[in-house]
């Protein structure tokens, strides 16, 4: 695993932000209710990048330096598609931020999705998951795109059978898990990898630590516009900058057949065009923008929030009186440049030698 400073593209950093220690449990440790193996092996620690708190980690599911290497080699491997070409790396790219630049992502037989494939960074840290939070855990959400016709398109059950007669996943199961391949340490595994996929010690984590000179003044004018004027950070709240919930800005919404957002979960006439709030941690490097990926800049995102998003019937109040709200061009510019400022370190890891 490399790391990457999103601050200063393509160079690497000397020291990774995420960093793994074994040790022994303690009473803070979680539960080992997920394994049946007679030696249960210890819990990982994760070192948190600067301006984080530790993400949390069900006690179902506790982590180990095993299950976290398991995970990674499903989270690579294009055997989990039904074709065998798609992977989770494929739409969430560990060198394109963890997400992809594409407006929508190719799935299996090259069909389009229809929303856009957030970045994987920090997801950790979201209480539920998708842009319209069908999935309560990481765990749950990495079973969807394996059984979604347009994604994967498989069956858990046949990638099973598939994956269970792979002797080196057989034996990683059973010292992982205790137990034969099974959908449920399938999705363990990669919700446990996928924890570790953690970015911050941007510059202004640097700068609320103290350094004064981590943000350039324009970034400094944007930070207090985003916590004052805008009251951006009503909704992208730090430290991860989203608060978890859902709003209707109406991207999209004049669209001939308009995504539906949360409502399709939830079937509430209420939720109707309503979508997560994405965390902003990177934010300059996971363009295109929006659950549609139809906006190409971050400038341009920037704006349409700024002014109140597109009318609609359902636009949420938040929006409304934000287009009471009066930005200049170069306010506008300094939000931006604020939102350039939460970029940190982040891990780019290499694909394994798959069995």
């Amino acid at each position: 695993m490399s790391l990457k400073n999103a601050s200063a593209p393509g160079i690497l950093a000397s020291t990774l932000v995420v960093l793994f220690t074994a040790c022994s449990k303690d009473s803070s440790a979680p539960s080992s209710a997920d394994t049946t193996a007679t030696n249960t092996p210890p819990v990982m620690v994760i070192k948190v990048p600067t301006g984080l708190d530790a993400p949390p980690i069900p006690a179902d599911n506790p982590m180990t330096e095993a299950k976290v290497e398991l995970g990674k080699m499903l989270y690579f491997d294009k055997r989990l598609s039904r074709d065998g070409t798609v992977s989770c790396a494929t739409c969430h790219d560990p060198k394109m931020a963890w997400a992809d630049h594409r407006a929508t992502s190719e799935g299996v037989d090259k069909q389009l999705g229809d929303r856009n494939s957030p970045t994987v960074l920090n997801a950790a840290y979201m209480p539920e998951q998708f842009w319209d939070g069908r999935a309560a855990s990481l765990e749950e959400q990495a079973l969807g795109p394996i059984e979604n016709p347009v994604e994967m398109g498989h069956t858990i059950d046949e990638l099973v059978k598939n994956l269970a007669a792979v002797p080196e996943y057989q034996k990683r199961f059973r010292e992982v898990f205790g137990t034969e391949v099974n959908k449920d340490g399938i999705v363990k595994a990669i919700a446990a990898f996928e924890r570790t996929i953690l970015t911050g010690n941007s510059p202004y984590d640097k700068y609320k630590a103290g350094d004064t000179s981590a943000m350039t003044a324009q970034q400094i004018r944007g930070m207090e516009l985003f916590n004052g004027k805008g009251e951006c950070a009503t909704c992208h709240t730090p430290p991860t900058f989203s608060n978890g919930k859902y709003y209707n800005a109406g991207i999209g919404s004049d669209k001939p057949n308009p995504d539906p957002g949360r409502k399709k979960h939830t079937n509430k006439d209420a939720d109707e065009g309503k979508f997560r709030v994405p965390h902003l941690r990177n934010v300059a490097d996971t363009a295109p923008y929006f659950h549609d990926g139809s906006v190409a800049t971050l400038a341009e995102a920037v704006r349409i929030m700024a002014t109140g998003g597109i009318d609609n019937p359902r636009l949420s109040p938040v929006f409304k009186g934000l287009k009471e709200v009066q930005f200049t061009d170069e306010e506008i510019a300094d939000l931006t440049a604020f939102l350039e400022a939460l970029s940190g370190e982040y891990p780019i890891v290499e694909a394994p030698e798959l069995p």
